[in-house]
């Protein structure tokens, strides 16, 4: 795969996620990532990689976080997928040392914010009002974009039409991170960093609406600030 972005100049986007036999988040996040010109590489507990070697980095949906990670608060119950956080937050500290573009969607969001010292809910069921608990890959919600974040530059459009698929959400704010979009219960539903690196969180999964022109804008933008990073590094 390495081999091949040599060759192309395709910029080599690692995808996360867990060891599942019908990986739907890989699939349709690929074909994102092919279809703005980079080259994906799928990544699992059992297909490792390290962050420093690649030009972007999507961490993809899934499981719940473990709550010791975030809380402190070991309940005794096993974590859903330990291994795959304790992966991906490897591979985060490494794309954050190293300047890798980041997108994270939904659980990746989550532990992206993990990762930078902030806290989850984790369950936010009880905290609805005025948006639907039902989980669905089609636009059932909105989010009320922040004016002037990064975010809105990009998507282009406030609010935007978004899907749901989780009942865990940022609770406090990690280092450098601030709250850009937020749904009609206020719940947030995404996040940057503050300064010139692209690091995105969205709660949504921009993959599964690529009907969407303001969706195809997120991956587009990850696979460009990815080929520049990649000409960077070369040029070192």
């Amino acid at each position: 795969m390495a081999a091949g972005r040599g060759r192309t100049g395709r910029p080599l986007i690692g995808i996360t996620g867990g060891d599942s036999r019908l990986p739907w988040g890989w699939w349709f996040a690929r074909a994102a990532v092919c279809a703005h010109g980079g080259t994906p590489l799928r990544i699992t507990p059992t297909r490792p990689h390290n962050a420093r070697t690649l030009d972007g980095l999507i961490v993809g949906g899934g499981d719940d976080i473990d709550p010791a990670l975030y809380s402190g608060d070991d309940s005794g119950a096993p974590a859903a997928d330990p291994a795959r956080d304790r992966l991906e937050l490897a591979l985060l500290q490494q794309a954050l040392d190293s300047g890798v573009p980041i997108i994270g969607i939904c659980r990746g969001a989550q532990l992206l914010n993990v990762a930078l010292g902030g806290s989850l809910y984790p369950d936010i069921r009880q905290r609805r009002r005025y948006t639907s608990n039902r989980r669905s890959v089609l636009p059932s919600k909105k989010a009320a974009l922040r004016r002037g974040s990064r975010l809105a530059r990009i998507l282009g459009r406030n609010p935007v039409p978004i899907n749901s698929l989780h009942h865990q959400a940022v609770h406090r704010l990690g280092r450098g991170l601030r709250t850009v979009a937020r749904d009609a219960d206020g719940i947030t539903q995404g996040i940057e960093c503050r300064g010139s690196s692209l690091i995105i969180g969205v709660q949504w999964h921009p993959e599964y609406l690529p009907q969407q022109r303001a969706q195809r804008r997120l991956i587009g933008l990850l696979v460009r600030r990815a080929r520049r990073h990649r000409q960077q590094r070369m040029s070192r």
